[in-house]
């Protein structure tokens, strides 16, 4: 497998993959511009990037083989996610490498913007001793308003904390519960943080919600000679607005690491305020940083390209090796099921649901197998290279709507699935399947509603007939006849003399010919045949 490190990372990285006998590792010597790029990347399986190197989908499209892109550091800016999705390639990235680091950097920032060290810095090396021009003012019992309270977030307000501030912090996601226990408020809404900050700081990703959110309108919102602090991402702040409400004094200062457009140009007006602290985006610009991202990148892209282990994806729920262990025996029952239904009900259903029943309720994770039940679903329909990481995507884009549930109901099975396919509130078919003594033999247990037992793997016949005597007879010599064997058969009613289901697994496909012969028994309502 061919891993192309396309920027630096520390050596203990490419030593972590130089270790793999079966990697072939290339590492470039510096960034190269695309159209030098893209003619290494045909047989390139997994990329490795930091910032300077943008992922774009030409990019992708250059790298059939490509699996699994790597970015060292947060940030995944630099790759168009949304494509990668569509071409069912991973991205990845290290958000433990850096967040001490970034928090660090944070809080030196919003105390070299409380006691302006860098323009007494600047003013002492011309020579000055202006002590009265460079008054601050203190952290103790001034209010700290976070805005994002994830890892970074909440290490930053730790520091706060320890310096004797007042920490209000609002995340979507973020419970009184979880606020009481680090020693926080939970604010209910961003404006909540503007009416009590005294200093915000930003740890919130680029979302449409996001981006910009800190304009005119919020600063007008904010306590007058608030002090804003952004080690985030910078389209988060508009520059333009901030130029001008820190010239009017309503934002008494900013430190910034992060901007609209990096780097910074050389007129940019914020390079002119006296009440501004500048840093070249050095968020994760320490060695400890660059170990952590290095060595981390190179475990999880290591980790999936041989095992399947998903850690950190930005595009996938993560699944540890345990969690994929567990669920590993479903995916291939999974996909059979989808498969299975597809063949025959194709491109009608407009929902899916799928239910988890016995042991499979108590799995950690299902989502792996319902991506499993989706691809082999989607595989016969107009999608093509499908696989997990896209399918869902996929799905939405065709107007399938997919539902789960975990099921209390008991059944004589230990384990199972059942997936129902709806076109509005019409049930248009259903499949279950479980597994018999152990979970290296899955098997189709219920289909129409009716109990059978079919293998995952073959070619099935599958007949809707009366439940009357002769229809098994008739079937073999119509087979025979045309020179299919019978491997394996399985049959099942509804009630006695009521509506049956004959499973008959074969050795080679029947023609058409064969099946219209079937079919013209008026006992018989269909015969279909499956590829498992």
């Amino acid at each position: 497998m061919h891993v192309l490190v396309c920027d630096p990372i520390s050596p203990r990285g490419i030593e972590y993959f130089q270790a793999r006998p079966e990697f072939r590792v290339t590492v470039l010597s510096k960034r190269l511009p695309e159209a030098e790029l893209l003619p290494l990347l045909g047989d390139v399986e997994a990329m490795v990037v930091r910032s300077e190197t943008k992922v774009s989908r030409k990019v992708m499209e250059a790298a059939p083989r490509l699996r699994v892109v790597g970015r060292a550091g947060v940030g995944v800016d630099n790759v168009d996610v949304e494509a990668a999705t569509q071409r069912g390639v991973v991205v990845m990235n290290t958000p433990g490498g850096n967040t001490i680091t970034t928090a660090e950097l944070t809080f030196f920032m919003l105390g070299s913007l409380a006691r302006r060290i860098p323009a007494a810095h600047a003013s002492m090396v011309a020579g000055k001793w202006d002590r009265k021009l460079f008054q601050g003012t203190e952290l103790q019992g001034k209010t700290l308003g976070v805005l994002g309270a994830g890892r970074i977030g909440t290490e930053v307000a730790r520091r706060a904390l320890a310096f004797g501030m007042r920490v209000v912090a609002y995340d979507p996601f973020l419970t009184d519960a979880r606020a009481r226990a680090l020693g926080m408020e939970a604010a209910s809404d961003p404006d909540a943080v503007y009416r009590e900050a005294d200093f915000i700081t930003v740890h919130m990703p680029v979302t449409p919600e996001t981006r910009g959110m800190l304009n005119a309108e919020a600063f007008s919102r904010m306590k007058p000679g608030v002090r804003i602090v952004n080690c985030a991402r910078g389209e988060i702040v508009n520059e333009a607005d901030l130029v001008a409400a820190l010239s009017s004094g309503r934002v008494a200062g900013a430190a910034l690491d992060v901007f609209m457009a990096e780097p910074l140009a050389a007129d940019h007006p914020l390079r002119t305020l006296p009440n501004v602290v500048l840093t070249p985006h050095l968020g994760a610009s320490t060695e400890e940083a660059q170990e952590k991202c290095g060595l981390e990148v190179a475990e999880i892209l290591t980790a999936f390209l041989l095992t399947g282990e998903v850690r950190n994806a930005v595009n996938l729920p993560g699944v540890d090796a345990k969690t994929y262990e567990l669920v590993k025996p479903y995916l291939q029952l999974g996909e059979k099921l989808g498969s299975l239904l597809a063949q025959l009900e194709p491109g009608v259903a407009d929902r899916i649901h799928i239910t988890f029943g016995g042991r499979a309720r108590e799995l950690p994770q299902t989502d792996p197998i319902t991506r499993a039940i989706l691809s082999g679903y989607l595989r016969h329909g107009a999608v093509s290279d499908i696989n997990n990481i896209n399918v869902r995507s996929a799905a939405a884009s065709l107007g399938l709507a997919v539902e789960e549930k975990r099921s209390e109901e008991v059944v004589t099975f230990n384990e199972w699935l059942h997936v129902q396919l709806f076109r509005g509130n019409e049930k248009l078919l259903s499949a279950g399947g479980t597994f018999f003594g152990s979970p290296n033999n899955p098997r189709i247990v219920r289909l129409f509603s009716t109990p059978v037992e079919i293998p995952v793997s073959g070619i099935v016949l599958l007949v809707r007939n009366e439940d009357r005597p002769g229809i098994v007879g008739k079937l073999g010599t119509v087979l025979a006849r045309h020179g299919v064997n019978i491997a394996s058969m399985s049959l099942g009613r509804d009630a006695r003399g009521g509506q049956a289901l004959t499973v008959l697994v074969l050795d080679s496909k029947p023609d058409a010919a064969c099946l219209a012969e079937i079919t013209s028994d008026p006992a018989i309502a269909s015969a279909r045949v499956v590829v498992l």
